[in-house]
């Protein structure tokens, strides 16, 4: 999906990337439709098309991070307890995979591994692009739910909600995220009508190009049809982990009553104090 011919200016042209960017796009769309066109079976795929079949179904993609799927799938459960919450595991560690999976029985949650991923271990946007698109190719379509969601495996509810209450206005909903003139949901809150969404081309990658990162590839099919003001924007707010730390070196985001760690984002040396800071925070924040 590259820039619309329009778009480049004249040092663009004189440096060829019209032609390089549809070559690029080309040869990452080749790469994400080889790997999507292997079919996945087994015990797994069949309970989870199972399970999901009508119900209201959030998909947590797990990433090399077990603790993060102890406290979500706990909030979840007390806080959206309608939903079923499955877990689609695209961690590179196969170790930590293991440890979700003995987990994800232990709890009867819907669990299963992503096993080929062509991204892992070279463009994180791209693997999570990646794993919600054979999410939705393998396990969503085929098992007819009512409605679905994405959620990032680091963001947690700390009051009774329903995000899916929302699509009784429009057919989808999430956190907005503009690049220019364009915009799409992020791929770590958005929500989405099944029916309403069936036959379209959905495409839950990524398009740096014009800016769009994972789940922004559905501004062609979806979003670019749609009147971005009919969605209620949530609050969001990025708040210090400790006074005496810059929030660019560590921070939180509030997201309504969702809270997100931001795993990605900060110093790497701070990252262990601040997953003790983030369980602090939800206990004092969901058991007062």
């Amino acid at each position: 999906m590259p820039k619309n011919l329009s778009e480049y200016r004249f040092n663009d042209w004189l440096q060829l990337r019209p032609l390089t960017h549809a070559i690029k796009t080309h040869r990452y769309r080749e790469i994400d439709q080889r790997s999507l066109a292997v079919k996945p079976s087994g015990p797994e795929i069949n309970s989870f098309r199972s399970l999901a079949r009508n119900q209201q179904v959030v998909v947590v993609i797990a990433y090399n991070d077990e603790e993060t799927i102890r406290l979500q799938s706990e909030l979840v459960s007390r806080y959206l307890p309608h939903v079923l919450y499955a877990v689609v595991d695209n961690s590179s560690d196969w170790q930590v995979a293991a440890s979700i999976h003995k987990f994800c029985l232990c709890k009867s949650i819907p669990y299963v591994r992503l096993e080929a991923n062509p991204w892992n271990g070279k463009n994180p946007s791209r693997s999570h692009g990646f794993a919600m698109n054979w999410t939705w190719l393998n396990l969503i379509r085929p098992s007819e739910p009512y409605q679905f969601g994405f959620v990032d495996h680091d963001l947690f509810p700390t009051a009774t909600t329903n995000p899916f209450r929302q699509l009784e206005s429009c057919f989808c909903y999430g956190d907005k995220r503009w690049a220019g003139s364009r915009w799409f949901l992020w791929a770590g809150f958005c929500f989405f009508d099944y029916g309403a969404v069936l036959e379209l081309p959905l495409d839950f990658g990524l398009d740096w190009f014009v800016g769009l990162d994972t789940g922004g590839a559905n501004w062609n099919a979806v979003y670019q049809h749609l009147d971005a003001r009919v969605m209620r924007d949530r609050t969001i707010r990025q708040v210090q982990v400790w006074p005496e730390v810059s929030t660019r070196d560590a921070y939180f985001e509030w997201r309504d009553d969702w809270l997100h760690e931001v795993g990605l984002d900060g110093r790497s040396e701070l990252k262990p104090k601040k997953r003790l800071a983030l369980r602090e925070l939800l206990q004092s924040t969901c058991n007062p």
